[in-house]
Formats: C-alpha cells, structure tokens, sequence
C-alpha cells in the first residue's frame, strides 16, 4: 500500500487526525528528514536536529487518494505559517509532506498550486522525498487515544470531519452554461438551475429501492446511496442522510411564503430539494425530499466502471 509523510505541528492531534480519515490503514508518529539518526524528543526539542515531527501516513488508493488526503490536511494547518501551528512554534512544528514514491511528486505540486490560489501569502509547506523518518518513543505513539484529554490543538470538530469526509470534490468540476443547456433535459434544467420542483409520484426515482448511488446530475459528484432512502409517502425520493455531509449545502428559503430549508450540491450549487425535519427517528429524525431530475442512479454493478467504486462499501 502507498505511503505519504506529513508534517503539520504537534504529530500527537496531526496522527489522531489522520487516522480519523476513511481509507488511511496505519499510521505512526516520528521525526522526519533531520540531520541526525534516531534522535530522541528532547534532541529534536533543543539541540537543533533539523527534524519535523511527522506522521507517516500508509492508505488505500482504492477507498482514498492522495489528492482527497492532501486537501484533508490543509484543514488543520496554517499553509503559510513558518514553523508555527497553533501554539507550538520551532522547526519541528514545519509543514511539510514527504514522498517516497517520485510518481506521487505531480500529484503534489499539483495540490499545492490549486491551494495557493486561496491565499496572498506563499505557501509555507515543505516539499521534499522523505530522507529520513525515525519512529517516536512509544508514549507519543496513539498518544490521544491512550490520553483523550491530552493537549491537541486541533478542534474535535475537525476530528468529526475527518471521519465523515468521503467525497473529494476536487475530483468533480461545474460544466460551463452552454454545457449544461445541452445536456441536460428541459426538467433537469428547470429543476438544478432555477429551482423548480418536479410533480410527485411522477418522477423516475420516486419508487425506485435498487441498489447503487445517486449522484449529482450536472457534476456527477455523490450526493446519497440506496441504502439512505426510504419510502416516506411524499411522492419524491427521500433519503435520511447524504453521503457526506459536506456534499451538501443548506439554505433558507422563504419561496411561496413558507419557511423551508433549500438543499443545494456542493460543487455544482444545483437545486436538489429540501430537507425536514419528519423523517424515521430511528435514523435520525431527516428527510431529504429531492427531485428525481437533479441525480443520475448508478445501479452498484456498475459503480467501478463509473468510477465509483471506492464507494461500494457504502452500498448495504
């Protein structure tokens, strides 16, 4: 399995962080291309070692890339900060993401070009092969999980994250208008770019429970699987929950004097439907009431071949 090393501050909440995320299969605390062989903490500490504390990351390619990790672990650092992240400050705290496979090298600097267009400042992140990478003594390994309340400083919040991002959305892009005028059908259009609603129990995935995943219609980004939907009686496809939260974007509207909450996709901003709060309580109280024509099924036997398949474990 592939490997990265990644350098974001204290490697204690960094490693908790990282192993949070669906698809990373180990990981293990240590020091990171220094001038010295197996330094201790306290030498990395004082005596000026040249190493990052680091976190050596092994995963999945079939369930995460590299691209996805990458943009995870921009979460919680500060790209442009030098040898600070959050309250610890030295060389060690550096970022830096270490490779030892030179095909992972493009992926990289790819990744890091697409993040400095969201800032004014240069990126501060170290890019290098890994030289060297000397394990932590025992106690810093897991060091959160053996000390829950132990100093981290990143946020449980993102710790939540982590371990409910599944969908890169880096990997889906927005067709331009001419694009979305030719493809889509005048209901889709209708429906994913001026908001309009699709009669019930006239739409073609009002009834349909076969198993697979509903994606996006302008972008083809995953937005739910089969195995959240439920027959609520409405007349529209209900699902209790999206496939990452982030995948969806809530906000309020007021149309046709009601008080509703609009559900929007993420990348493509298209109008989904709306979501409410009378759904099974058994999983969690939602109903997500979405138009049949703002997603495309793709049935789970054909979900690799889609270029979904790092999603079939999903699929119940």
């Amino acid at each position: 399995m592939p490997e990265i090393y990644l350098a974001g501050g204290c490697f204690w909440g960094t490693e908790k962080y990282l192993s949070s995320i669906r698809g990373v299969l180990s990981t293990q605390v240590g020091y990171a291309n220094g001038k010295t062989e197996n330094p201790t903490y306290e030498e990395v500490c004082c005596q000026n070692t040249g190493h990052a504390e680091a976190v050596r990351v092994v995963y999945d390619p079939g369930v995460t890339s590299l691209e996805f990790l990458l943009e995870l672990y921009y979460e919680v650092i500060d790209p442009v900060s030098v040898n600070r992240q959050g309250g610890d400050h030295g060389t060690q705290y550096r970022t830096g993401i270490y490779y030892v496979d030179d095909k992972d090298l493009k992926v990289i600097q790819r990744s890091i070009a697409q993040l400095q267009k969201r800032y004014d400042k240069p990126i501060a992140i170290e890019v290098e092969p890994l030289g060297n990478f000397s394990p932590a003594e025992e106690y810093h390994q897991k060091y959160l999980d053996k000390h829950p309340d132990g100093y981290c400083h990143i946020s449980k919040a993102k710790f939540e994250k982590a371990s409910t991002s599944i969908v890169n959305p880096a990997a889906y892009r927005v067709p331009d208008a001419d694009t979305l005028h030719r493809t889509l059908t005048a209901a889709q259009y209708e429906v994913t770019q001026k908001c309009a609603t699709e009669p019930p129990f006239q739409n073609e995935f009002w009834n349909t429970f076969q198993p697979g995943i509903y994606v996006d219609i302008t972008t083809g980004e995953p937005l739910f699987t089969s195995s959240e939907k439920f027959e609520s009686g409405c007349g529209w496809p209900s699902f209790s929950k999206p496939i990452d939260p982030d995948v969806i974007h809530e906000k309020q509207d007021t149309s046709h004097g009601m008080h509703r909450t609009e559900v929007r996709s993420r990348t493509g901003n298209a109008h989904l439907g709306h979501v409410f709060n009378d759904g099974p309580k058994k999983t969690g109280g939602l109903r997500y009431c979405i138009n049949s024509a703002s997603l495309r099924f793709i049935p789970k036997d054909e979900m690799v071949q889609e270029g979904y398949g790092y999603l079939l474990d999903l699929i119940k």
